[in-house]
């Protein structure tokens, strides 16, 4: 038997690498270096865009709940993840290509994957797992559409811009940590009120690539990766008490909190480059230059990418997909990645993992895994596959999914760790249930 898994990016790998830990012969379909998306430049597998953060890493986190709960899967991804970190706090952040290098290196030298490096235009017979991601190509795009008889929903990314560490002025921006939580990994950019005001009223005016008539139809801009000049027009306290909030922070120059900060995280191991948090943008690149040097320590910043918008497309998941992510009117078929509406890097490897997992012990004639919904990748795809959800928008992981704790507790630390406890705990006695059916 052998499974056509079409893309890899997180999902696709972790996808083709949890069917080969069956024995299942994968045919593993990329268009990459041939062809690329509007988003993609690097020829890698596993290819991070948007950022190089895959956020916490402790387990009273969504984030790191997810990661634990991956790594006792099985995941590829997780430790590949954590070979290739870089300085983040409490966060794991890679090395972009090191960490693409490197899954690539394990999926190329895994026996039971043939990797093609060809675009599929349609969705070929026999057994499948669709992980293309939110930018698939437009050909590929149609015979979905036409096979789903469902027309898609239709968001968009934004990227954020990366400069040099040489080229910061570090007289005006200091080495720290929110809260003092980890290393003092990032830099951040002080502004006094008048600096603040004047960089906001240029980011406001500033003028943006102009969307084809086509991108303008339905515009929904997602939240998760919202442009920081379309954030900054709900008002000037917007990015003040997001991500420019200057709390848990204190400028060595004066010894005061300061009335907002850019905070610039690792890019690659070697430190020479860092990415503007929460600095997606669609501005033209002329544009960002001008604004963006007005953050302190940024005037002669060398950019060596300027942020990018791209249209992302996602299914109607509650409508086609069950908990398993099989497409409910043809089971042969099953999604992955982001275009299933779960949100973030980890959280679309996640859903690869569980495809994965499930075609292969569909194929080998066992029950797909059920895993528990206090879990939190029980809980995401739960969340894809609940025909109660009417107005589906996508949705990363969070303890908001998570049933409270039992016994109750007024400190969030707390209460979370509690309601991690248990994920884990019922996450092992689901496997355990299943240990003669999952490769050791």
């Amino acid at each position: 038997m052998r499974v056509t898994v079409i893309g890899a990016g997180l999902a696709g790998c972790e996808a083709a690498w949890q069917l080969a830990r069956f024995g299942i012969e994968v045919t593993l379909y990329e268009m990459k270096p041939k062809k690329y998306t509007p988003a993609h430049h690097y020829p890698g597998m596993a290819e991070l865009i948007c950022s190089n953060s895959l956020k916490a890493m402790r387990l009273e986190s969504a984030a790191g709940l997810l990661k634990e709960e991956m790594s006792r899967l099985g995941s590829l991804l997780v430790p590949c993840a954590k070979a290739c970190a870089v300085a983040a706090g409490g966060a794991l952040a890679v090395d972009r290509e090191a960490f693409s290098d490197l899954v690539t290196d394990k999926i190329r030298r895994e026996g039971h994957i043939e990797v093609v490096e060809e675009e599929l235009t349609a969705i070929p017979e026999g057994p499948v797992i669709v992980a293309t991601g939110p930018l698939t190509s437009d050909a590929l795009s149609d015979a979905i559409r036409k096979k789903l008889g469902e027309e898609y929903l239709s968001f968009f990314d934004a990227a954020a811009p990366i400069v040099t560490a040489e080229s910061l002025d570090k007289e005006r921006c200091f080495f720290a940590a929110r809260y003092g939580r980890g290393d003092d990994d990032y830099i951040n950019c002080p502004f006094s009120k008048e600096e603040y005001v004047a960089f906001y009223e240029a980011l406001v005016h500033a003028q943006s690539v102009q969307l084809k008539a086509f991108e303008k139809e339905g515009l929904k801009v997602y939240e998760g990766c919202m442009p920081v000049e379309v954030l900054a027009k709900r008002g000037p306290d917007t990015l003040r008490f997001g991500p420019l909030k200057p709390v848990g922070l204190r400028d060595p120059r004066t010894g005061h909190r300061p009335w907002a900060v850019v905070q610039l995280r690792r890019e690659n191991a070697a430190g020479s480059l860092y990415n503007l948090v929460g600095f997606q943008t669609n501005l033209l690149f002329g544009e960002q230059k001008r604004v963006f040097s007005m953050i302190p320590g940024l005037e002669n910043a060398e950019f060596v990418r300027y942020g990018v918008m791209h249209r992302n497309t996602f299914l109607d998941s509650p409508r086609l997909l069950d908990q398993y992510f099989r497409l409910k009117k043809e089971p042969r078929i099953f999604f992955a990645g982001q275009m299933t509406g779960v949100e973030g890097y980890m959280e679309s490897a996640a859903s690869g993992l569980l495809a994965g997992v499930n075609m292969a012990l569909t194929l080998t004639g066992k029950e797909p895994l059920t895993l528990p919904f206090d879990t939190m990748t029980g809980a995401l795809s739960r969340y894809i596959s609940d025909g109660s959800v009417k107005d589906f928008q996508p949705m990363g992981a969070n303890m908001g999914l998570l049933p409270p704790p039992l016994k109750r507790e007024r400190d969030k630390v707390k209460r979370y760790a509690q309601v991690s406890e248990r994920a884990l705990g019922s996450l092992d006695a689901a496997l355990k249930e299943r240990r003669g059916d999952l490769p050791g």
